[in-house]
């Protein structure tokens, strides 16, 4: 099983940031809540902060647990938990995605994400 942490990233409009992945990564062309892989006695705070500094150059505040979601890609079990979080600084700069857009939670759901963070879409549209 794969531990990744995603951040639900909250600006102060109350919108939220999503990005898409990039031609040759895993899950190309699909939306999904910025993050990465859980390192070894890592926290999911510590994840999440370090992940958006490398993979978009902002730095965030995580908050508050937002879910857990168990989903197999094939053979491979991932276990996404996503936080909420706050954008504290920073001007983004992609290195695993094509396109970031920051979204209303009401907009969100016009967006094809990947398998993993559907859970997370329909918990904010509800």
């Amino acid at each position: 099983m794969i531990e990744v942490a995603a951040a639900i990233i909250e600006n102060e409009l109350g919108q939220i940031l999503i990005a898409r992945r990039k031609k040759g990564k895993a899950q190309e062309g699909l939306w999904e809540f910025p993050g990465g892989k859980i390192e070894n006695n890592e926290t999911i705070e510590e994840c999440l902060k370090r992940e958006l500094q490398e993979e978009m150059n902002i730095e965030i505040q995580p908050y508050e647990p937002f879910g857990v979601n168990d989903h197999y890609y094939g053979e491979t079990h991932i276990r996404l938990f996503a936080h909420k979080a706050k954008f504290l600084s920073g001007d983004i700069v992609l290195v695993d995605h094509d396109q970031c857009e920051w979204v209303y939670p009401e907009e969100i759901g016009r967006y094809e994400f990947a398998p993993a963070d559907i859970r997370f879409v329909e918990i904010i549209i509800r």
